[in-house]
């Protein structure tokens, strides 16, 4: 079995080889390069991987190599792996780094930059992808098999589409617990308790994700089906329409954007 390398050992990391491992991924063909020992440690006890504290010539095997360091510690992890894993796969998690960086800093030619959000370390997550023009068919399935466990994907035809990604999916989870908030302190204040808000404010998203998903409807369709004229819903999503909250939302997507395409600027430089 091919050997994948995983440079970092974070929470991204961890979900991913998670995720390998329960799909039947023998822990021996895995090997993780993270300088703290409490981690490798972990990692080594949860899933039976091998660790290493620094870079050696036992990376040279590896038919991928996974990029999930910090996006600022990125050229200082990369500069000693590179003469080991230079003809391998590369998989970027990182936020901010863009494959002209990686190609440079490894000497690969082989590059799939991926935006992932969080909900992937419960195998929910929602991960973007963009390949360069040197990744083959197979690569791309082979990508595509080691991140499936994670949850859905989606490939983009453009890196800077990935901006966008971060903006919608990368940062979305973060959204989705505002509101959740926002309902939590809503409730205190019509006389529920906090956790009977967390508790109705989740089951809620939980559900409309779902319909939304099992239906072949339009979201928009799917809210007008509960919004009767004069209802409470009509009452609610018109006090939001009346605060200007989409076109807020909207705005807040762009500035998300516009703060990733900086961070390329910052780290590809």
């Amino acid at each position: 079995m091919d050997m994948i390398a995983f440079i970092g050992g974070g929470n991204m990391a961890s979900a991913i080889i998670g995720g390998l491992v329960k799909s039947g991924r023998a822990a021996d063909s895995i090997v993780v390069v993270d300088p703290g020992t409490a981690q490798r440690d972990k990692l080594h006890a949860e899933f039976g991987v091998r660790t290493l504290a620094a870079a050696d010539a036992s990376l040279a095997p590896s038919a991928t190599v996974v990029w999930a360091v910090k996006p600022q510690l990125f050229k200082e992890a990369a500069a000693p792996c590179a003469t080991f894993v230079a003809d391998a796969l590369q998989l970027s998690v990182m936020a901010g780094i863009r494959s002209d960086a990686i190609v440079r800093a490894t000497g690969a030619a082989r590059v799939v930059r991926t935006m992932p959000n969080t909900p992937a370390l419960v195998g929910q997550g929602m991960t973007g992808l963009f390949a360069r023009d040197a990744v083959s068919a197979a690569d791309r399935a082979g990508v595509e098999a080691v991140l499936a466990p994670t949850g859905r994907l989606l490939w983009v035809a453009r890196e800077d589409d990935l901006d966008a990604v971060t903006a919608l999916s990368g940062s979305g989870p973060a959204y989705v617990f505002y509101f959740v908030e926002a309902m939590m302190e809503a409730a205190v204040q019509m006389g529920l308790s906090a956790e009977q808000g967390k508790a109705l404010a989740l089951a809620t998203f939980a559900g409309a994700t779902s319909l939304a998903q099992a239906s072949p409807d339009a979201p928009a369709l799917l809210r007008e089906r509960v919004t009767s004229k004069g209802g409470t819903t009509y009452a609610a999503l018109s006090s939001l329409e009346a605060s200007g909250v989409k076109a807020a939302f909207i705005s807040a997507l762009k500035a998300a954007q516009r703060r990733a395409r900086e961070l390329g600027d910052e780290f590809g430089a």
